[in-house]
């Protein structure tokens, strides 16, 4: 029986290999008045800080919220290399500590789906200043036919069948807007964009061993056995130093 995700056991891939949010996604972020310079910004289950830092690199002061002692000390080693800084706290989404109304935007990137979406969507609330956003991101690979992702998926699958639900999926995300909704957001507005992210087949392995379905789940010999299968197929089907794989950015802006 496969575990919930522990993203902590593949902290060290987690950091080194998952691409940042690219500069796009800050740039339409401040077309809505999210994210500028001089803004408290509170990054919700942040992880590695990959969100957390385009805001600090734009003149934000951030704080990035985790429960993950591992993920925050990659964050760390992050920081000083891109020469930022942001203050961590080890608490949950639900329950961050921080004082009512210190934010200007709250966001969430890439891991709504891990929290109790009522219980976050009322801390949210309550941190939000009233002229504040909410921001939900996520920078999801794309299967489409005959691509390295779908390949990709169906190794993985075929390692830990209770993820094949996760796979195949569209990087869009609409069930966090009726969350929203529900709490009481409003002027909800979407927007998503499509690229394609340089991986090295090395790298690229690495980042799937950082995924909910391989490093954070699956047991050591198993997550070496994923690595030897895609490193082979990469190698057969994909040859060459780099490979493009696509990407969709995907963000949710609302109002308190």
């Amino acid at each position: 029986m496969v575990s919930a995700p522990d993203f902590g056991l593949t902290a060290e891939d987690y950091g080194r290999h998952r691409a940042g949010f690219p500069p796009g996604l800050l740039r339409r972020l401040q077309g809505f008045g999210a994210g500028v310079r001089g803004q408290d910004v509170v990054d919700l289950g942040t992880g590695t800080g990959s969100l957390a830092r385009l805001f600090a690199q734009a003149g934000a002061s951030v704080t990035g919220v985790d429960p993950s002692t591992a993920l925050l000390g990659q964050a760390r080693e992050l920081d000083r290399f891109a020469g930022v800084t942001i203050a961590y706290r080890e608490a949950t989404a639900e329950d961050t500590g921080l004082p009512a109304g210190c934010a200007d935007v709250v966001s969430a990137g890439q891991c709504w789906h891990w929290f109790d979406a009522p219980a976050a969507a009322a801390e949210v609330r309550r941190l939000l200043r009233p002229d504040g956003f909410v921001v939900i991101a996520h920078f999801d690979w794309i299967p489409l036919p005959g691509n390295v992702v779908e390949a990709t998926e169906r190794v993985i699958v075929a390692h830990n069948a209770a993820w094949a639900p996760v796979a195949g999926g569209t990087g869009l995300h609409p069930r966090w807007l009726t969350d929203l909704a529900t709490a009481g957001f409003t002027g909800i507005e979407t927007f998503s964009f499509d690229l394609d992210v340089p991986y090295t087949p090395e790298a690229w392995v690495g980042r799937v061993r950082a995924s909910a379905g391989v490093g954070a789940v699956l047991p050591p010999d198993e997550v070496a056995a994923v690595d030897a299968e895609l490193g082979a197929l990469l190698a057969a089907d994909f040859p060459g130093d780099t490979l493009a794989v696509s990407h969709r950015v995907w963000a949710v802006v609302a109002r308190p």
